[in-house]
């Protein structure tokens, strides 16, 4: 195949960590490592410099609210636009929002295909916007459909999601291509009594880890009543993450008696998080927001014992796997009593198992294959071994 020449266009990327700058990130990554060029488009992030990758920062704005992320201003410098983006093989947006549209204006104005790739249910925000919330939800699945259906084909990370686009009233093209982790480096973390031991587990304990952002769509508080409703002192939770929730959710614990039993970590490196996936004894992921939920994945390839609350996305992705429940306390509860104090074997067969289908290889085979058939052929050819700007 011919060397592309990919613009990713994003709203969020780094220094924020989520789910969407890993996404972004792990395909930009696969695609340069068969030899494609990649260049985003993000919003610039004051004080902060990039460290690699063809990165190219838009004008930003602070928005009003607590948040990490920025208003992107749509401005691309013309030498910008005139050596990268007037040469791309195809534009790849990562939002529908300021980014994404910029990304569609270039690719109108120059002939060049457009893949959106579909994130996030943006109705399950509503509650970061200061209007009412049925208004807002209508407006953000309007939003969606709209633009969705300009562009020449929707990348979504799970069936269920296919589903929810056709609902919703979207009617081009929609290829499922889940996202991709390392599923070798989630797989070589090694359960460490110490690091069990410095998150509040002693001997005898069973320990639960919750890796996610800490925000409201989330429904992380739904954890905390489980761990007070199955009343047992050795039941202990690790929360790995961050975000605007955070003191509430602190606060809730306490409120509810099982503070104690919580340890909240912040932001852990990606690299320390194959060790504590594999140091606890389950994993919880209470939210059903997801789209799929890359940390669930990353989960199952480590091996563990997921239990999920029930959606169509996560039964998608667990597959054979795991135990899914529905998203009430008196579920999950339940399923923590029954959470054994040494691995199952089967149990973690299964998980690793189906965690294969999350290869970075299996998501970047997909995605080029969707690229090659929109793509049309460049005069002249370029050199398959030489991909240049």
């Amino acid at each position: 195949m011919e060397c592309l020449r990919v613009g990713f266009f994003t709203e969020v990327y780094r220094p924020v960590v989520n789910g969407v700058v890993a996404s972004v990130d792990t395909l930009a990554e696969g695609l340069r490592g068969r030899g494609h060029q990649v260049y985003c488009f993000a919003p610039r992030m004051p004080g902060y410099d990039e460290s690699d990758g063809p990165v190219f920062r838009m004008p930003s704005l602070p928005l009003p609210t607590r948040t990490p992320y920025r208003l992107t201003l749509p401005l691309v410098g013309r030498r910008n636009v005139n050596n990268v983006i007037k040469r791309l093989s195809l534009i790849h947006v990562h939002s529908p929002f300021v980014t994404g549209w910029t990304g569609l204006r270039y690719a109108r104005r120059y002939g060049i295909p457009l893949v959106y790739t579909y994130h996030t249910q943006l109705e399950a925000y509503a509650h970061y916007v200061p209007f009412e919330p049925r208004a807002t939800r209508f407006a953000a699945s309007q939003l969606t459909r709209t633009f969705a259906n300009l562009a020449d084909a929707v990348v979504v990370p799970t069936a269920a999601m296919a589903t929810r686009l056709r609902d919703l009233g979207v009617t081009v093209r929609v290829e499922v291509v889940a996202t991709g982790i390392d599923v070798e480096r989630f797989g070589a973390g090694r359960r460490d009594e110490a690091l069990r031991l410095r998150v509040g587990a002693g001997a005898g304990d069973r320990l639960v880890l919750c890796v996610c952002r800490l925000g409201k769509e989330k429904n992380l508080e739904l954890l905390f009543e489980a761990l007070a409703e199955a009343a047992d002192p050795s039941i202990k939770l690790v929360v790995a993450g961050e975000g605007p929730a955070r003191e509430e959710l602190e606060d809730r614990a306490a409120a509810l008696g099982v503070a104690a039993r919580v340890r909240f970590l912040g932001i852990v490196a990606r690299e320390q998080l194959p060790d504590l996936y594999a140091s606890a004894d389950a994993f919880a992921l209470p939210s059903t927001t997801e789209t799929q939920g890359l940390v669930l994945a990353e989960a199952l390839a480590a091996g563990a014992l997921a239990i999920v609350a029930e959606t169509p996305q996560s039964r998608d992705v667990l597959g054979q796997a795991g135990t899914v429940v529905e998203p009430v306390a008196s579920a999950f509860a339940a399923a923590f009593r029954r959470i054994p104090r040494e691995r199952d074997p089967q149990t973690s067969a299964l998980a690793r198992q189906a965690a294969k289908r999350f290869s970075i290889d299996g998501q970047v085979d997909r995605m080029l294959a969707l690229y090659a058939s929109l793509v049309r052929p460049q005069e002249p050819l370029l050199d398959s071994n030489v991909c240049s700007i």
